[in-house]
């Protein structure tokens, strides 16, 4: 026993003085559909600067509601997983801006609000512009929490050319059904918060939001045949609809991983899920053959 705590000592101490050299920059990427620019947080890995020759395949990790680009350096209690992340599996991985409550839609009411079109357009151009990446689909991934997870299955279920997997880490997959839904306070603020994005709401608040939610989307992301990973935690508020989800891709045969672990709707669970996100897409990157040894 004593020998194998030495041991597990020493590897602990080996790991621990481990150097990651993964680089963040701080992109400005302007938006022509919305007259604005808004800054983006990469993460390149060390073989970036290395290996001067190759093209990287690209992480898009999106942030949830009331967050900004900067949540997944600033808000994981881990604040190198990222870096570690990029380092390991040689990925570059971009954390752009979807403001605090525009789900990753264009609005059809605010021109100031076209973050589908910012993201698939502007913002995946100006990486393949500024960075060596894989420019093609077999080598760009999406993923995202909450509402970056409704926005990570939502774009790739709209726009299959231009990644080849998708995730979501508990995702807002129904907009209309999560807990605001139980308290009508709650489901008052949700409204209030919507109508400046989609409008005003009409009689039927499933039918106005149906448009802009994952849950319809379920024979999209079938007939699409993107490889999927699906997690939430089993005390988050959003679980049930979640399961609904998959129970959806289940009965239409959609190939899907989908999983259910101990914790909430916090930064602790997302620090967990994101390694397991990882190499999934890892798995299928390989598979391209777009992964940098």
């Amino acid at each position: 026993m004593r020998s194998f705590r030495c041991l597990l000592l020493a590897l602990l101490l080996g790991y621990a003085g481990v150097s990651f050299g993964a680089r963040v920059d701080t992109l400005a990427i302007p938006s022509a559909a919305m007259h604005k620019t808004y800054r983006a947080n990469v993460v390149l890995p060390n073989a970036y600067a290395k290996q001067k020759k190759a093209s990287f395949p690209v992480l898009y990790l999106l942030h949830g509601a009331t967050g900004h680009y900067s949540d997944w350096l600033a808000k994981t209690p881990d604040k190198q997983l990222v870096h570690r992340l990029a380092d390991q599996y040689n990925l570059i991985i971009v954390m752009p801006e979807g403001e605090a409550f525009a789900w990753y839609i264009d609005s059809p009411v605010n021109p100031g609000s076209q973050f589908e079109t910012y993201i698939t357009q502007e913002v995946i151009q100006k990486i393949d512009q500024t960075y060596r990446t894989v420019r093609d689909r077999k080598g760009r991934v999406i993923t995202g929490l909450s509402m970056g997870g409704h926005g990570a299955l939502y774009l790739s279920a709209r726009h299959p050319d231009l990644f080849c997997a998708a995730g979501s880490m508990s995702g807002a997959v129904d907009i209309s059904t999560a807990r605001w839904k139980q308290n009508p306070e709650e489901a008052k603020r949700l409204t209030e918060r919507f109508e400046p994005i989609i409008g005003p709401v009409g009689a039927n608040l499933e039918t106005y939001l149906s448009p802009y939610m994952v849950l319809p989307l379920a024979d999209k992301l079938k007939a699409n045949g993107l490889p999927l990973i699906i997690d939430c935690g089993v005390d988050d508020f959003l679980i049930e609809p979640n399961r609904e989800l998959h129970r959806r891709l289940v009965y239409n045969a959609t190939p899907h991983e989908y999983t259910e672990r101990p914790g909430a709707h916090t930064w602790e669970y997302w620090e967990n899920s994101l390694p397991f996100h990882a190499l999934f897409f890892a798995k299928i990157l390989r598979a391209n053959a777009v992964l940098v040894p």
